[in-house]
């Protein structure tokens, strides 16, 4: 009874990793990871620079002091650069995932779906014809015999 219960749970698992969201969060990962040496070089070699006109080139040095005096480890310190830093990183990342991978397999995939539809309105077009047919065949049959029952 093991034996027929393997092949199901072998094939459910399989179903589940084969499902687009499964796939989908695979793919997103692994991108992101190879993304990520690229998205460091970019925010350090543009966007660090030219925040770094305006200031220091360096985003981890920005911060606001809460406390009256902040030298150090003493105060109470925001280290709002490093959130910007983060964020800018987050967001080329999320960009070139989706304007890479996400929006051009939503494309095809729309292709895909359309001509999947185009397919299904042909044959319910065939198969509409195929029943008019039919009915009109049996409509001729039946005026056929009640033609014949009337001459007996």
């Amino acid at each position: 009874m093991s034996e027929k219960q393997e092949p199901g749970i072998w094939q459910g698992f399989k179903a589940f990793l084969m499902r687009g969201n499964v796939v989908d969060l695979a793919v997103a990962v692994v991108i992101g990871a190879a993304f990520t040496n690229i998205v460091n070089s970019v925010v350090k070699g543009i966007i660090n620079p030219l925040v770094g006109s305006i200031g220091t080139k360096n985003l981890d040095s920005y911060s606001s002091c809460l406390s009256s005096s902040c030298q150090g480890t003493h105060g109470i310190q925001l280290m709002w650069g490093s959130v910007l830093g983060a964020t800018l990183s987050f967001v080329i990342t999320a960009a070139v995932v989706y304007f890479l991978m996400v929006l051009p397999m939503a494309k095809y995939l729309a292709r895909l779906e359309a001509r999947r539809r185009a397919r299904e309105g042909t044959r319910e077009v065939v198969e509409v014809t195929e029943l008019e047919v039919l009915k009109e065949i049996r409509d001729a049959l039946v005026a056929q015999r009640g033609s014949g029952h009337n001459e007996r």
